[in-house]
């Protein structure tokens, strides 16, 4: 069922938690990335279909639907037309503040990227991205996974969605799920990140998304700005 409390998705997000800080204590990010490296270094960084499809490829169509969502908001096309302007609003935001989030955790990061290490050719020793304050002699700023988020971060629409257009929300979902998972693992074979950067890259969406949502029915529901983020219901139909 597409529809389900807030106390609900937050008690599976929390849940989700202790499975995060498992993979990162079973210590599988080294041995994972060492399956694509050698100690010249990772074979397919350069490859063209992971570079110039997967990664530049993949971001442009990323923006480009950002790009849609925000036009949408005073120009609907499509499945927007079925929101009213409020909840297209609330729809662009559950995306780009994930976006935001990621790129301001990855600012302060200290997390060099694998093929950074002194094992895979380059100058950096691995170090925890839960070490914070300890530098790794690489240059930093690789966790969480930011291009995995270009996926991810659509991860924030999912619950408006389920409860104004289920038909939408479900391929909403599967898009953003496998987009990011596909995305994460080319980043992974190209050595730019760890599985667990792709995982919490996942778990930071997928909250950031659920906040954003909550905020905006609280919003509603204490009476706030409602040419800004009233439903359809009470909205005239663009």
């Amino acid at each position: 069922m597409l529809r389900t409390s807030f106390s609900r998705l937050l008690a599976g997000t929390l849940l989700a938690l202790p499975l995060l800080a498992l993979w990162d204590a079973s210590g599988l990010d080294l041995p994972m990335a060492g399956l694509f490296a050698t100690p010249a270094g990772f074979a397919l960084r350069d490859n063209w279909f992971l570079v110039q499809v997967m990664h530049e490829g993949a971001k442009a169509l990323g923006w480009m639907l950002v790009v849609f969502l925000l036009a949408g908001i005073f120009w609907p096309a499509g499945f927007l037309r079925r929101l009213g302007r409020g909840e297209r609003v609330q729809l662009a935001l559950g995306v780009v503040v994930p976006v935001l989030v990621i790129s301001l955790i990855k600012h302060g990061s200290r997390t060099s990227c694998p093929w950074d290490l002194g094992a895979f050719g380059g100058a950096a020793h691995y170090v925890s991205h839960w070490s914070w304050g300890r530098f790794d002699g690489g240059g930093g700023r690789c966790f969480p996974a930011g291009h995995a988020s270009a996926a991810f971060a659509f991860l924030g629409g999912y619950f408006l969605l389920a409860r104004r257009v289920p038909g939408v929300a479900r391929w909403w979902l599967v898009g953003a799920v496998f987009g990011g998972l596909a995305l994460g693992l080319a980043q992974q074979l190209r050595g730019a990140h760890y599985m667990s950067h792709t995982l919490w890259t996942a778990w930071i969406c997928w909250t950031t998304g659920l906040m954003v949502d909550r905020a905006c029915q609280l919003w509603r529901a204490r009476g706030g700005n409602t040419a800004l983020l009233a439903p359809a219901s009470s909205q005239t139909s663009p």
